[in-house]
């Protein structure tokens, strides 16, 4: 790995300092095609750990793993016309194969609910095969124009779950479970914390009747959507003829729910927890928990102090902790440090010989920057309890930092000029027309990010609203439309 250059000051240019921290900490980089990337080991082993908390999670509820063709007709996703309508300019569309013309068009999947649901069709005749409670991991391709490496690319890595109910209430009980998951792991593994709520009619999934958000703040204090689930009704059943005998005896069409969790939340993390040193990782994803850094001249010198970090090692590592001991030779100490420190690693350990000699190691916690030194007996019983602490207190920084950006709007001016004024998350009160949605957004450049659950009187207390510096977004249940 090259010497990391200086990173632009994220305070300054936060945009620019994203960018080059994914490049310089070996997380990913632009493939060869436009919008595409390749992710590199690093910042593919934090998805690893994502895909692990959230598979371990979906198996607990009852789900299982499927996975279906990335291939199929056009023609199915023509049948939901709102599914497709909202899709169409981020569809990719194959229509040569074998040096031949197609018969028929082959869209890649942009999601899989027409490909999933024509199946359903054949799988459910009776409610006593429902519910289906079906998960797969794959690729996702959406035409995008503007991207950005992990945030928005043409194609990107995900999980996406299917399920159908017998009825309403049993499927928006789902929707709603499905959310908790992803509010669970994207605040107690990745420590963003994150508002959960609904989108507005203008903002939900194309084909859904809900579609319930978690929202996060990001450190230019913009928001992020960290996942949704969706509450599809009767509507993909309906479009691919999904009946079922129902316990009375009743024809029936089925109730289905999707849901989401994207690559964009290694961004995401990055984003929340990151500083001008690099990343900040949560012990929880982090693909080393421990760096040890041995320090050392002589070759004499070199023996011992390897010995010693290897024996830390050993105990770190059947202790479950991802531990790993830098002895490259090839590059100085304080190299060293600083490529850690820019990877994110929560915790390093420094010893050299007179460390051995008086059986002490010097810790350097990634989060505050403190350093300390400490017994060698105690680095291994200790380290749990440190990593704990760390996972903690990032959750903890960042909700203060949320906290930090949230203000109230009691009119309409107020709003408008707070957004231009100082960005963050925005409380204010929404008619709950169209039309001033639109007007916000006119105004602003700022959409309604998130609702509350159950709708409440438009007048009342009101939604958490988010905005970009240059004017990307409102968070909120919505807008005072005062005068």
């Amino acid at each position: 790995m090259a010497k990391p250059s200086r990173l632009p000051d994220p305070k300054e240019d936060f945009s620019a300092w994203y960018v080059e921290v994914v490049k310089q900490a070996g997380m990913a980089e632009h493939g060869l095609a436009k919008g595409t990337m390749v992710i590199k080991p690093h910042g593919y082993a934090v998805w690893e750990h994502i895909q692990r908390a959230l598979d371990d999670r979906f198996k607990a509820t009852g789900h299982e793993n499927l996975y279906f063709p990335m291939l199929f007709p056009e023609s199915l996703l023509n049948k939901e016309a709102e599914h497709v309508e909202g899709f169409s300019p981020q569809v990719a569309v194959v229509t040569h194969g074998g040096g031949q013309k197609l018969e028929e068009p082959l869209v890649i999947r942009p999601t899989s609910e027409a490909v999933i649901w024509n199946t359903y069709a054949n799988w459910i005749q009776s409610y006593r095969d429902l519910p289906l409670l079906y998960n797969q991991w794959c690729n996702i391709v959406r035409w995008e124009m503007r991207t950005r490496l992990f945030l928005r690319t043409s194609e990107f890595l995900w999980q996406e779950g299917h399920t159908a109910h017998a009825s309403e209430a049993e499927a928006w009980e789902e929707a709603v479970r499905m959310q908790g998951v992803y509010r669970e792991v994207a605040e107690d593994v990745l420590a963003i914390p994150v508002l959960p709520g609904r989108k507005s009619a203008q903002e939900r999934f194309p084909g859904a009747v809900e579609t319930l958000t978690i929202e996060g703040m990001m450190r230019d204090a913009k928001a992020l959507q960290c996942g949704t689930s969706h509450f599809l009704g009767q509507n993909f059943a309906k479009a691919y003829d999904v009946q079922f005998l129902n316990d009375k005896g009743e024809q029936e069409y089925a109730w289905a729910t999707s849901w989401g969790f994207t690559t964009r939340m290694v961004g995401a993390a990055i984003m929340t927890h990151g500083d001008e040193r690099g990343l900040k990782l949560p012990p929880a994803v982090a693909p080393v928990q421990v760096a040890i850094v041995p320090i050392y001249r002589a070759d004499d010198e070199r023996s011992r102090v390897l010995e010693a970090a290897a024996k830390i090692r050993d105990g770190l590592a059947g202790n479950g902790i991802r531990v790993k001991v830098d002895d490259r030779d090839q590059h100085r100490p304080g190299f060293k440090f600083s490529e850690w420190e820019l990877k994110g690693v929560p915790i390093r350990l420094e010893i050299g010989p007179k460390d051995v000699d008086s059986d002490q190691v010097v810790v350097a916690t990634r989060f505050d920057g403190s350093k300390e030194q400490v017994p060698a007996p105690d680095i291994v019983m200790g380290m749990a309890a440190r990593l704990d602490h760390a996972q903690r207190a990032l959750f903890e920084d960042a909700i203060s930092f949320r906290d930090d950006n949230m203000h109230e709007a009691d009119s309409y001016d107020s709003l408008r000029e707070g957004i231009a004024a100082e960005g963050g998350f925005w409380v204010g009160a929404w008619c709950g027309e169209a039309a001033c949605e639109n007007r916000v957004n006119k105004d602003t450049s700022a959409t309604i990010r998130l609702l509350p659950l159950e709708p409440e009187d438009p007048g009342g207390p009101l939604p958490r609203v988010r905005e970009n510096r240059n004017r990307a977004g409102y968070l909120g249940k919505g807008l005072l439309t005062a005068g």
